[in-house]
Order: C-alpha cells, then structure tokens, then sequence
C-alpha cells in the first residue's frame, strides 16, 4: 500500500515588493494578415514594461490550505488580474469557451517549493478581442525565508498560440459579426527571478512537469481523461477489440483556445 503524500503550507511575507518584468512582441503571423491589417494587432505592445507588486497579488496563487504534491486548487482572480493588466488594460477572465485558474504542487524540499499554474484569460480591444492559447508558467517560493523566488506567466510557443476576433459594423439576425484569425506571436511573459530554480536540486517529493501540466489540462478539458494512443495503436486495438475508430480533423489546437 502506497503511503500518503506529505501536505505542506506554503506562505509568502506580506512586507516583501516584487519587481515584474513585462513583455509583448511583435506578432509574427496570422493566418489571414489580421496583423497587417489590423492596427489593433499590429501596435499591440505591453502596457507597463516593469512594475512593483505587494506580494498579497502573488498570495492568490497559493492554496488556503497544505497541499501535497500533484494536488490542484483554484487560482483567485483578483491577484491575476492586476498582474495581466500590465500587459494590457483590459483582461477579462470571462472566457467565451474553457475557462478557469488552475494550480498545482509540483515539487518541493526543505528550502523552496515549485508551483506549476495554467490561466485561460483574454484581453478585449476596442474593436475585439485577443484570446491566448492559455497562460502558464511557474511560481518558486523560498520556503525558509517566504519569499518569491522566481515568477513566470507566459504564452507558450506553438505554430499558433492565439486567436482574434474583429466586431464588424454589420449585423445578421440583429446580433453583432465578426471575422476571425489565428496566429503566433513569439513572446507575451510576466516574470521576475531566475528561472528553472529547482531543476538541479534534489526534490523531498515531486512529479514531472509533463504530469503537472496533463493534470491542469484535464481541469480544462474533460477530453484529456480519455487514453489516447497513436494511430498505429489504435488501428492494432481496434482490430482486436472489434471496435470503430472515431476520426476528427481539426484545423487548430485541440488543446488549448488558439482555435
């Protein structure tokens, strides 16, 4: 029998500042040039490129209560919030699709611990709105002294890592059209600190990475709980189970909200 996980508090000193850096790059490609021909797109730029921050915004992604490691809880909103406005004036959680602020443990010694989250958020523009495939990122707390050690909140890489949608001055049926684009911009980040901290130390309990990320995606989508295979499995299975295959073609990320 598999013993229980140890639980942990983790806590950060409300007297401590946190300096955050921002950034938002160029973006690289849409599919239909919405970023040439869109000014929106085409200036979107962070909005503060360096910003102090009592750590109670940074006490939002901790649980209330001691967690073990691969235990989830929900992100409040109000610290996520105020950090997203420095990349843009207009966050909103409201998400049209997936929505949700998910943390996990993912690592811990007796000196730091790790924090892996995953954020769907979307920033309205005058005339739209620019959906994200997701955020997220890493929160390293210095469990000794309570403080942050490193802070990540970023965009991840992808051949198309966001979405836009443009309001159109026409209506049909009296409801408002829009016309729509995918794309990738290479860099949309908060962070503070030095990163990959706890790579090369030696962790008391931990899973992978990969773990805690599948175990955040399946809070987001209930199709990450189905046991995927590769083709060639699937075909082998099927035939020895006597069972159809059930194909679907997508034109973007399954996975996230670049879609």
């Amino acid at each position: 029998m598999k013993s229980p996980l140890n639980k942990i508090t983790l806590n950060l000193d409300s007297d401590i500042e946190v300096s955050v850096k921002g950034f938002i790059a160029p973006i690289e490609y849409t599919q239909h040039d919405f970023h040439a021909k869109w000014d929106m797109l085409a200036n979107l730029q962070v909005a503060e490129p360096e910003k102090q921050y009592q750590v109670s915004v940074f006490q939002s992604f901790l649980p209330s209560k001691s967690v073990s490691v691969g235990e989830l809880w929900q992100i409040e909103e109000e610290g996520v919030l105020e950090l997203l406005r420095q990349l843009h004036p207009n966050p909103t959680l409201d998400m049209h699709d997936s929505r949700g602020l998910w943390a996990c443990l993912r690592a811990y010694n007796d000196e730091i611990a790790d924090v892996v989250f995953r954020i769907h958020a979307e920033f309205d523009l005058v005339e739209g709105r620019f959906t994200p495939s997701q955020f997220a990122g890493h929160l390293i707390i210095n469990r000794i002294e309570e403080k942050i050690t490193s802070f990540q909140m970023h965009v991840p890489d992808g051949t198309l890592n966001f979405d836009a949608i443009k309001w159109e001055t026409e209506t049909y049926k009296g409801k408002p059209t829009y016309t729509a684009d995918l794309g990738f911009c290479p860099q949309i980040e908060l962070c503070t600190g030095a990163q990959d901290v706890l790579q090369d130390a030696k962790s008391t309990e931990s899973i992978t990475q990969a773990e805690a990320e599948q175990a955040l995606a399946v809070r987001f989508y209930k199709f990450q709980q189905i046991n995927w295979v590769p083709l060639e499995e699937a075909l082998g299975l099927a035939q020895a189970q006597q069972k159809p295959i059930h194909a679907i073609s997508v034109n973007g990320p399954l996975m996230d909200e670049a879609c």
